[in-house]
């Protein structure tokens, strides 16, 4: 596995009202959040209607090299909204620490690892390369926020490109 490391690990800019640090002390460093991506059992995912109003659902996925990988049929509202723009937000479904990540929806072909991969964690197994019903989906960061229990001093900003 290629790991995708981000260029730039710093504070997160809030409002000074939240009490983020200026100093990296205390952030949560790549590896904390990328343990956190891959545990999780769902992922929330952002998008825009085509009228600009959001629209949030939760998916199934596997953080896997570096990015988080779904599917969902490709004819769903959330499908059609990231085909038309493919900038979307992915959050982690944890209550106390927190990953998101901003990026851009790449179509991509299901193969035999991400479908072990993914019936080891679902206890369902996809078959490659899926159907028409079923589309596969990768979302690379470009940017990611994370915190810990420890809000706000651990708020660390990551950025990829």
């Amino acid at each position: 596995m290629t790991e995708y490391e981000p260029r730039s690990h710093r504070p997160a800019q809030f409002p000074r009202g939240y009490g983020i640090p200026e100093l990296p002390s205390g952030m949560v460093s790549w590896q904390w959040a990328a343990e956190r991506l891959e545990a999780a059992r769902n992922y929330w995912l952002g998008t825009t209607k085509r009228n600009g109003a959001p629209h949030a659902m939760p998916v199934w996925g596997l953080w896997l090299d570096s990015a988080v990988v779904f599917s969902t049929a490709p004819n769903s509202l959330k499908a059609r909204n990231f085909t038309r723009d493919p900038r979307v937000v992915v959050h982690v479904d944890a209550a106390d620490d927190i990953v998101i990540l901003e990026g851009e929806v790449e179509r991509i072909e299901l193969d035999e690892a991400t479908a072990e991969l993914y019936a080891a964690k679902y206890e369902y197994r996809p078959e490659p390369p899926g159907s028409e019903d079923e589309g596969w989906y990768r979302l690379r960061p470009r940017a990611a926020y994370a915190w810990g229990r420890d809000f706000p001093r651990s708020v660390t900003r990551f950025a990829f490109d």
